[in-house]
């Protein structure tokens, strides 16, 4: 359950961070996203969801 709930934040995170315009941004908003879900999907881990969160989000724009 939890890989699923990890997919299914990064596709939605790929789908937001792909509109805006440069990968400092992207990488903040998918920070952002990845501290809530960290938070939010059970793991009470803020940093570890940031971490591939923004990474996630600055490498939107190259997939």
């Amino acid at each position: 359950m939890l890989k699923t709930s990890y997919i299914l934040a990064a596709t939605a995170l790929l789908g937001l961070t792909a509109c805006l315009d440069n990968d400092a941004e992207r990488a903040l908003v998918g920070a952002g996203v990845g501290c809530v879900a960290g938070e939010t999907i059970g793991n009470n881990n803020c940093v570890e969801g940031a971490l591939a969160g923004g990474l996630i989000g600055a490498l939107a724009n190259d997939l």
